[in-house]
């Protein structure tokens, strides 16, 4: 009796369920080109900060390279924070793509 009621648990453990509806995306009519512009807007400003970002970081290496090394560690922290930040922009849209699939 007991083996019969863990064999019939498993049987319904494994068998198919019923999917749930998962349609694709579909942008609005119209709203397409607007949201392509906004984000090769927000892609551009992220290139610039970076790249901006990595100047600082930079600078600050160079400056605080005498007499001022608290500056330079300063400036040294900060690239990996600068490149974690354009390397989750780089991947943003493929990881919520992703998700969201």
């Amino acid at each position: 009796m007991l083996v019969g009621w863990a064999v019939a648990v498993l049987e319904a453990a494994v068998a198919p369920t019923p999917l749930v509806p998962d349609p694709t995306p579909v942008p609005i009519p119209g709203l397409a080109p607007v949201a392509e512009t906004f984000l090769g807007w927000g892609k551009w400003v992220l290139v610039v900060a970076g790249v901006l970002g990595m100047f600082i970081c930079g600078g600050m290496m160079i400056l605080g390279r005498r007499n001022r090394s608290a500056t330079a560690v300063d400036g040294a922290a900060g690239i990996p924070w600068v490149l974690g930040g354009l390397t989750l922009a780089a991947v943003g849209a493929t990881v919520v793509g992703v998700v969201v699939r």
